[in-house]
């Protein structure tokens, strides 16, 4: 990689330009607040990016003035908003191909999340019909997608009882990683997995470049009192309370069902001892230890959170209010308290939207003419393209920085799904995918903002600090605050190339 030069080596408008090859001439973006690389802070700099490519070209840490560029140069200084990575959302559920495309799908998806600054996403296996469990569902998959998304997008697999034979093959045709539930997830075409069947997995993938995720709950022998659906089903045998209190439904699936599917997934790990194992929405403060040590062991284990864990809390959620249902649950403040903790430590290591929507009478609302049952409702948060804003809000009120939020959900969510090297970070040579943020601007969430398919989330009317003013995939503007989105239609591609890291 080239050194980040202060000044170019040449002046750049000595360069001659010939006027039919003005298509040809560079993007200059600069700032006096760039987030370069991962671990760095804030800095003047000047990205030159080629149009033909969408690959940033060159990186000075200073702000090049204009005229140093052969006239006709696209030169914008954003200065004093903030030039950042695109965020890469890990986990999203864009539910196409199949039925529940009309709760959400590849268009309307991924246009939210480049409203938010987000310019790579990756697709979890469920709730499309059919899930990505095989080659062939996959392709169907990536044919629903072709010509509909508005940032990059790449493909997980899932894990299902049955199907060990269609995970090397899923390798081999593109996908990130692969998802199972060691819980019924409440869809029935993607049920969950026993220990013989991740024991299964992990043989099968032991010697390929890859990433075995597992949604961590499962019912460990306590009482009577608990549910076990993720997304929805029936109140426990003995409920503690309403069935519209989110205090019963809390206390159904208490922090046990996390710790107690951490250790049956680390009793499994020594099987495959270079397969990269990671826990999705770690929900429950208790199950930080069991992965710092873990950790600590030598064990190739990652974990997430997710924005709504981070930034909502138990006791702020009213009666019926069945927005805030997701599984695991959004826990008390003092919890929320221990995943910023485990973040600033390392422990946990990316954050994403986990965005799962669903449409709204499945939600239960009472104002819809519903019952508000939190165990009825479809569990599930909404908030893609909303996500840099929420964690803002409530991160700078805790001495977080903007650079330590990119490396969350930027650098080591790339990193998480092997695309260090194109995504993650304004670096020469990568994709040029910039997030322009203005820190200081607020906004309070109405419909205009919600850009997902369905109207339906918790921060609706909740003021945010901090708005994404415009996002770029591959150096093409492809969303602004002021213009909206670009009129030329979604320009994103699938990232369906064998993963090699």
């Amino acid at each position: 990689m080239a050194p980040l030069l202060d000044t170019p080596i040449v002046q750049l408008s000595s360069i001659a330009v010939q006027p039919d090859v003005q298509e040809d001439l560079p993007i200059v973006l600069c700032s006096e607040n760039t987030i370069l690389g991962c671990g760095g802070s804030q800095c003047p700099a000047t990205l030159v990016i080629s149009p033909i490519t969408g690959k940033i070209i060159q990186i000075y840490r200073s702000i090049v003035p204009r005229s140093a560029f052969p006239d006709g140069t696209k030169y914008t200084n954003y200065s004093p908003k903030v030039l950042m990575p695109g965020l890469v959302d890990a986990h999203v559920h864009l539910n196409e191909p199949g039925w529940r495309t009309e709760w959400e799908g590849f268009n309307t998806g991924t246009r939210a999340a480049a409203f938010g600054g987000v310019t790579t996403l990756i697709d979890m296996p469920l709730n499309a019909i059919p899930p990505t469990t095989t080659v062939e569902n996959f392709n169907l998959k990536i044919a629903a997608a072709k010509g509909q998304c508005w940032v990059d997008v790449g493909f997980y697999g899932g894990v299902i009882p049955g199907n060990a034979e269609d995970l090397v093959p899923l390798v081999e045709a593109g996908v990130k990683g692969f998802k199972c539930f060691l819980i019924e997830s409440g869809v029935e075409e993607f049920p969950a997995v026993t220990a013989a069947d991740v024991a299964k997995a992990m043989d099968t993938l032991k010697d390929s470049s890859t990433l075995l995720m597992f949604h961590a709950e499962m019912i460990p022998p306590i009482t009577k009192s608990v549910g076990d659906y993720v997304l929805h089903g029936d109140p426990p045998l003995a409920p503690t309370g309403a069935l519209n209190a989110y205090k019963t439904f809390l206390e159904s699936r208490p922090p046990a069902f996390e710790t107690y599917a951490i250790e049956e997934i680390l009793s499994c790990a020594p099987a495959a001892p270079n397969l990269a194992l990671h826990i999705v929405h770690l929900s429950a403060a208790e199950g930080i230890p069991l992965v710092k040590k873990a950790q600590k062991a030598g064990i190739k284990l990652t974990a997430e959170t997710c924005f709504h864990y981070l930034t909502l809390a138990a006791e702020d959620i009213e009666d019926g209010d069945t927005r805030h249902k997701c599984c695991p649950p959004i826990r008390e403040g003092s919890n929320r308290d221990a995943l910023w903790d485990a973040l600033k430590d390392g422990s946990i290591s990316t954050v994403v939207s986990d965005h799962s929507p669903c449409t709204a009478g499945l939600k239960m609302l009472p104002k819809d003419g519903h019952d508000g049952d939190f165990f009825q409702a479809w569990g599930g948060i909404s908030t893609v393209g909303l996500g840099l804003s929420v964690l803002w809000t409530e991160g700078q009120k805790r001495g977080v920085t903007l650079e330590q939020m990119s490396e969350w959900t930027s650098y080591k969510t790339a990193k998480q799904v092997g695309l260090l090297g194109q995504k993650g970070s304004l670096e020469e040579g990568w994709d040029a995918d910039i997030c322009v943020f203005d820190p200081e601007d607020e906004f309070m969430v109405t419909a205009a903002d919600m850009h997902f398919k369905n109207k339906v989330t918790p921060y609706e009317s909740k003021t945010l600090k901090g708005r994404v003013c415009e996002t770029w995939l591959r150096g093409q503007k492809i969303y602004s605050v002021d213009r909206g989105f670009e009129k030329g239609g979604p320009i994103g591609e699938l990232l369906i190339e064998k993963r090699k890291v």
